[in-house]
């Protein structure tokens, strides 16, 4: 049996990113190895893998680097999925979690306050001799890059909207056509998402969820429209988060314009929902466009409730809404935020508003823990990992209910 290596294109690599609770992360890398090789030739000792992450927004650059931990290799096609053939790919499945932030695909910039994909840059280099029929393959190292596949992500359209000298981007998601109508759901990204990517604010949180098989399957197939305000949502006309909003208006042409584009949208299922300064953004956009929206589901909103006035609660108190936040969280304290909006829309003979108010927020995949054993527990401000899961559920009308089955179910009655 012969040592050799291949042609040149045995050097390319390509990563695939997923968005998990935490966010988007790299989970595995696919080489080509330039040749076919047998079904089961390459494990989880074959590959070390090596990465430096790049802002190249930062005046220095390198965020870290270091060596990811293989957990999996396997002879795969192009894709890297697995398969019971020979074939000339090997995916390396790597180890990710919540505090593992060498997989991370995206990096917070504390300077600005935004989100940005960051550059990774891999090598990973054989350390074990694959058998082939012909002899061993031995000492090869990829490290060009020839592509990212970005799952879900990558099922989104993008585009730019601009109304009265405001500029929004926005990611899109359309269904399967036929059949009937569908509904549309809006999704106003958090704090940390705003700028000019329209992919950061379904990347950086897990809203790419929206567009899921298990999401999709309730709403029979829904459109997702993720708007991207070029800074804050709670950029006011006299300060931010004063209860007005200088996007406000073209967020709503946006959205009509987005409608009156799309005929298979039914009208009648208009939902919109948003964390943080995208809840703040929510709850502006139901108090100023009574009935136009057939249910709303503010998360964590940053609204104060001194700014609610009684006005603005007798017009909201007939809209169904559902309120998510965790009591753990110190950015927007419940008691100051959601809870006195929530009491009052109650108190003014609401009839289908909701709050699920959690303790904390922990993993729920039983994938991740604290040192102690316990679940893994996030920032108690990020109750929209619950969210994203349709872990959020009540008892409505004598039965359990997800977040997503009484969603789907709201249908705009005028």
């Amino acid at each position: 049996m012969s040592t050799h290596t291949t042609e040149a294109q045995m050097f390319s690599y390509r990563t695939v990113t997923e968005v998990k609770d935490w966010g988007a992360v790299i989970t595995k890398v696919i080489v080509d190895l330039g040749e076919s090789v047998p079904n089961g030739a390459v494990t989880a000792d074959t590959f070390a893998v090596r990465v430096t992450r790049i802002d190249s927004r930062l005046s220095d650059p390198l965020v870290e680097k270091g060596e990811r931990r293989v957990i999996r290799a396997y002879v795969s096609d192009q894709d890297g999925n697995l398969v019971d053939r020979d074939d000339r790919y090997a995916a390396i499945e790597l180890e990710i979690g919540p505090t593992a932030s060498l997989g991370s695909a995206i990096h917070y910039n504390g300077a600005t306050g935004f989100n940005a994909w960051n550059e990774n840059r891999y090598e990973i280099i054989q350390t074990k001799a694959i058998t082939t029929t012909d002899g061993t393959i031995s000492n090869l190292t990829f490290n060009v890059l020839a592509g990212d596949i970005k799952t879900l992500v990558d099922d989104f359209d993008t585009g730019e909207f601009t109304h009265d000298n405001v500029a929004l981007t926005y990611a899109e998601y359309s269904p399967a056509q036929g059949g009937h109508k569908k509904p549309l759901l809006i999704w106003l990204h958090g704090y940390g998402e705003g700028g000019t990517d329209p992919t950061i604010p379904i990347a950086a949180n897990k809203a790419v969820s929206f567009a899921s098989e298990p999401m999709q399957a309730f709403f029979g197939g829904a459109y997702v429209l993720a708007p991207q305000s070029p800074t804050f949502w709670m950029d006011g006309h006299t300060r931010s988060g004063d209860g007005t909003s200088k996007y406000q208006q073209a967020l709503m042409a946006l959205i009509q314009q987005y409608v009156a584009r799309h005929p298979g949208i039914d009208e009648r299922r208009i939902y919109i929902g948003g964390c943080s300064n995208g809840g703040y953004m929510t709850m502006l956009m139901i108090r100023d466009y009574v009935g136009y929206f057939a249910a709303a589901f503010p998360v964590c909103e940053a609204l104060e409730d001194t700014l609610v006035t009684d006005e603005d609660i007798r017009s909201m108190k007939d809209l169904p809404i559902w309120f998510v936040t965790a009591q753990a969280d110190p950015v927007l304290p419940p008691d100051r935020f959601t809870v006195p909006t929530y009491k009052r829309l109650l108190q003014a003979g609401a009839q289908d508003v909701h709050l699920t108010l959690y303790d904390t927020v922990v993993d729920t995949t039983g994938l991740y823990h604290n040192s102690d054993g316990t679940p893994y527990e996030y920032h108690g401000h990020f109750s929209w990992v619950y969210v994203f899961n349709n872990e959020v559920r009540n008892t409505i009308d004598g039965r359990p209910t997800t977040l997503m089955e009484w969603l789907a179910s709201r249908v705009r009655v005028s």
